[in-house]
């Protein structure tokens, strides 16, 4: 017992500073979640054009989908027996969605941010990754062989800087940009177009870009914030997850076909892993090809969070999002866990973020909105902040 004095110690300070989390025993019925008997508006979900809520599209696909097609294990990796029809028919599906550019699919976004970096990287590799970018790119990075360093967040003149200085170094034959699009805690995103403009002035770089926020809900087809700046084909590797706005399992990347061919002769998490049944690859195709039709819910969720930025705002919140991921800045962890447990007992299930998640004093509410959420509602939300 004395071995777990260490972890009991602790889980008490973890207590004590208001950082303590335990798994929460819950029911969802569309946009309704209900939590020991309480039924709240869910504002914590990621299912942001309501796919994943859809019972009628859920039916119309297994309607379409005969039985002995339900393939509920691959049991095996891709390279071995694992490569059902449903793989390589999402693959092309997307590919000739994102311009023709290759795409190759991976269990989780996580499993795909662990396994891309370390298998691109090597001693003659630098990385240059945003501040805030998530704790699976922070992984991945530590994971590979590269030399990294942070630029500041979003500041892409601190970014330019570290280029200049370290693109003459003979001692690094590439440099990979590592960023999200859409940042999935401050909700703000990068500037696409400046980063690919940077790009160009510096013959080594690459570019990295995580859309897990932005598939769905960005540009004209739903292809993500590289569509809507009409950069696809500027970024090196694009990556991106289906387990948010499509409703599904497992993560992308969208690069050259080259690229596509050393990752699957060379990515770890990829060769090792049993890959995802087949069941679930071809619900992804279903629902990716169903939301590029849903621009009537991208722009109703647009109308959303710009009205509710513009009130956490007035209400004299720090609030530096411009997308559908509205935080409300608290600062100290106890009072953002008081300020959700006050709103989650008015019918309002929204979660607090707080350390490590996010950097100390910087605990937050963090309002996920949905296409399934109504502006009286965003009202209500105000007036209870």
């Amino acid at each position: 017992m004395k071995l777990l004095e260490h972890y009991t110690k602790q889980l008490e300070q973890l207590r004590q500073q208001g950082n303590f989390r335990q798994f929460t025993a819950n029911r969802q019925q569309g946009r309704i979640i209900e939590i020991a008997g309480q039924h709240m508006l869910n504002l914590s979900s990621n299912d942001y054009l309501g796919l994943a809520a859809d019972l009628e599209l859920r039916q119309v696909f297994f309607d379409q989908c005969p039985l002995e097609q339900r393939w509920l294990s691959s049991s095996s990796s891709r390279l071995l027996t694992g490569n059902f029809p449903e793989y390589e028919q999402l693959e092309a599906c997307m590919s000739q969605a994102f311009d023709g550019r290759a795409v190759l699919l991976f269990n989780s976004g996580y499993h795909m941010n662990i396994g891309i970096l370390p298998a691109l990287s090597d001693g003659k590799t630098l990385i240059l990754a945003d501040k805030l970018v998530h704790a699976s790119m922070i992984d991945g990075i530590r994971l590979s062989s590269a030399k990294y360093l942070r630029y500041r967040h979003n500041d892409l003149n601190h970014l330019q800087q570290l280029l200049q200085k370290y693109h003459a170094d003979d001692t690094y034959e590439r440099i990979i940009v590592v960023t999200e699009s859409i940042f999935s805690m401050d909700g703000d995103e990068t500037d696409l177009n400046q980063l690919v403009s940077l790009k160009r002035q510096f013959a080594k770089v690459m570019l990295y870009v995580d859309e897990a926020h932005a598939i769905g809900v960005r540009g004209a087809r739903g292809l993500g914030c590289a569509e809507q700046y009409a950069v696809i084909n500027q970024i090196d590797f694009l990556v991106g997850t289906f387990g948010k706005a499509l409703a599904s399992v497992g993560g992308y990347l969208v690069c050259e076909p080259v690229i596509r061919e050393y990752l699957i002769n060379s990515m770890r998490p990829l060769i090792f892993s049993t890959a995802l049944p087949p069941l679930s690859i071809a619900w992804t195709r279903f629902v990716f090809e169903h939301m590029q039709k849903m621009q009537k819910q991208r722009d109703h969720l647009v109308n959303l969070s710009h009205h509710l930025q513009h009130k956490v705002q007035s209400l004299g919140f720090c609030c530096p999002s411009s997308s559908h991921i509205v935080p409300v800045i608290i600062g100290d962890s106890q009072p953002a866990v008081d300020k959700a447990n006050y709103l989650q007992a008015q019918g309002f299930y929204i979660m607090p973020v707080r350390p490590p998640t996010v950097p100390a004093n910087s605990a937050r509410l963090r309002i996920s909105l949905t296409s399934q959420i109504q502006p009286e509602e965003i009202e209500q939300l105000v007036a209870l902040l």
